[in-house]
């Protein structure tokens, strides 16, 4: 069967027919976290390395326009930056400049205003873009997506009498010593629906009460526990028999919340 939700916890839900796709663009911080590894890596890179090449473009462009280059070795000539040759050099300064690396053998001089300009306004996008990209990397590393590999249910659900109540059983522990501070859990029933007036909801969502009304839904997940649906006459499965559970077409989505103590 075509899982709405896999085994591991990813949505197998691919959105189509999208038009608006500017709207990933306005939002470009969570954009860019919810990219794979290989994708945020090049972009990581990407900004570093053309932010040093545009602006080392333009210290080449200032030292050609005030022909620096063309006094190389005049010591009676003051350019906009000593030491600055070629194209190669203007790149090394810019990284020196915006990396705040500071070699000593590249300075900018006070006789160029433009330069003097141009330093405070690279100073201050590289401060930004620094900001921007290590709060991407920094969220990125901090989602707890292998957290969840530690957290381990149960093959199998099983219908069982408990207390002489009918009810939908399945377990649910951490393998890790750091626990998971106020842990809740909930669970959802989907499955394709046709409503009095006709209309069919292909994914329509059904909530299982887990003990949401008597706060056993709220989980101290020192121990594996077990998690009880009672099939009453609120449950969903109350009028199913054994045999139509069997051969019904439906999925159960069990999704547990908490926060990492570690982090």
């Amino acid at each position: 069967r075509q899982r709405y939700v896999e085994k591991d916890g990813k949505c197998n839900v691919q959105h189509g027919n999208v038009r608006e796709t500017y709207r990933y663009l306005t939002d470009i911080f969570t954009t860019l976290v919810d990219l794979k590894w290989r994708f945020s890596l090049l972009i990581f890179i990407l900004a570093y390395a053309l932010t040093w090449l545009f602006f080392g473009l333009i210290w080449w462009v200032i030292a050609y326009s005030r022909g620096d280059l063309e006094h190389l070795g005049d010591h009676s000539w003051t350019p906009c930056v000593n030491n600055l040759n070629g194209f190669v050099s203007a790149f090394l300064f810019s990284i020196e400049t915006e990396t705040t690396i500071g070699y000593g053998h590249r300075v900018i001089t006070d006789t160029c205003p433009e330069g003097i300009v141009l330093l405070l306004l690279q100073a201050i996008l590289g401060s930004m873009v620094n900001a921007f990209m290590v709060g991407c990397m920094f969220v990125k590393i901090s989602q707890p997506n292998k957290r969840a590999e530690t957290l381990v249910f149960s093959s199998h659900a099983v219908v069982s009498l408990r207390d002489d109540r009918l009810c939908l059983m399945f377990r649910v522990g951490d393998l890790r010593d750091s626990h998971i501070v106020e842990a809740s859990i909930r669970a959802k029933l989907i499955q394709s629906k046709q409503t009095q007036e006709g209309e069919f909801i292909p994914l329509d969502q059904t909530d299982l009460s887990v003990g949401f009304e008597t706060g056993d839904d709220r989980l101290f997940l020192v121990s594996p526990l077990i998690i009880s649906h009672e099939i009453d006459e609120r449950s969903p499965f109350w009028d199913v028999s054994r045999g139509q559970l069997e051969r019904d077409d439906f999925e159960i989505v069990v999704i547990l919340e908490g926060m990492v103590e570690a982090t």
